[in-house]
C-alpha cells in the first residue's frame, strides 16, 4: 500500500511540474505576443486621405503593439472619421497589416445650402475641389442625382466644374455638366452611367470644343 501512495506522489508531482512548464511558457510566448509590435502597413481605396492620413487615424503611426490593436479595433477608429464610408483590416503573421478602406467621398457643393454634399446624403460646411451645382433640384430627382453621382469614377467627377439642372420638354431629369476642359455635356438620370466614358468618348473629336449630347446619343456639337 505504501509503494502506491509513493508512486501516485510521484505522478501526481509530475503533473504539476509538467502544469507549472506550460504555464511558464504560455505566459511567456502571450508576453511575446503582447509586445510584438506592427512592423508594415499598407493602405488601399483611399483618394481623399494619403496612406499616412489613414495610419494616424488608425492610431498606428508609432508602429505599436499588434495585440493591442486588434483588427477590429482599427476599423473601429478609421470608421468615427466622417469621410471614411468603411473599413477592413486584415492581419498577416501579426505584424503586417493591411487597411482597405471605403471613403465617404464629396460629391458636389450645393450652392442653394452653401455646403458640400458627401457620397452618403451627409452635408458638410468644409469645402474641397468638387464640381458645385448651381440651382434647385426637385426633392426625388435631387435623390436620384446623388445615388448616380456616388456611382460616377471620382476622376470623372474631377474633370466636371459646374452643374446645372436643366430639364426640357421631354426629359425634366436632364442636368448639363460644364467640364474643366472647356466642353459640356449634357446627361439625364437614366443615362448618367454614360460620363464614366467622357474621356473615351470626347478623344473621337479631336480636342475640338462643343457640346455632347450624353442625353440622346453621343452627339457632338462644335462651338466656334
Amino acid at each position: 500500500m505504501a509503494k502506491k501512495r509513493v508512486k501516485k506522489r510521484k505522478v501526481k508531482s509530475k503533473r504539476i511540474v509538467i502544469l507549472i512548464f506550460v504555464i511558464i511558457i504560455f505566459v511567456l510566448v502571450m508576453g511575446y505576443l503582447y509586445n510584438l509590435k506592427i512592423k508594415t502597413i499598407t493602405v488601399s481605396g483611399n483618394t481623399l486621405y494619403s496612406e499616412w492620413e489613414i495610419i494616424k487615424l488608425a492610431k498606428l503611426n508609432n508602429y505599436p503593439s499588434s495585440m493591442q490593436n486588434m483588427a477590429g479595433l482599427i476599423e473601429h477608429r478609421l470608421t468615427k472619421d466622417p469621410y471614411i464610408k468603411k473599413a477592413k483590416v486584415h492581419k498577416k503573421f501579426l505584424t503586417t497589416v493591411h487597411i482597405e478602406i471605403e471613403e465617404n467621398l464629396p460629391l458636389f457643393y450645393s450652392a442653394i445650402d452653401k455646403k458640400t454634399v458627401l457620397i452618403d446624403g451627409t452635408k458638410t460646411t468644409i469645402n474641397f475641389p468638387v464640381p458645385t451645382l448651381i440651382n434647385y433640384v426637385p426633392n426625388k430627382i435631387y435623390e436620384d442625382f446623388i445615388k448616380e453621382m456616388a456611382n460616377t469614377k471620382y476622376e470623372i467627377i474631377k474633370r466636371i466644374s459646374e452643374i446645372k439642372y436643366d430639364p426640357n420638354e421631354v426629359d425634366d431629369e436632364r442636368f448639363l455638366f460644364t467640364m474643366t476642359d472647356g466642353n459640356y455635356a449634357y446627361l439625364t438620370l437614366s443615362k448618367f452611367n454614360k460620363i464614366n466614358h467622357y474621356v473615351e468618348i470626347i478623344k473621337e473629336f479631336n480636342n475640338k470644343k462643343g457640346i455632347l449630347y450624353l442625353d440622346s446619343g453621343e452627339y457632338f456639337k462644335v462651338i466656334n
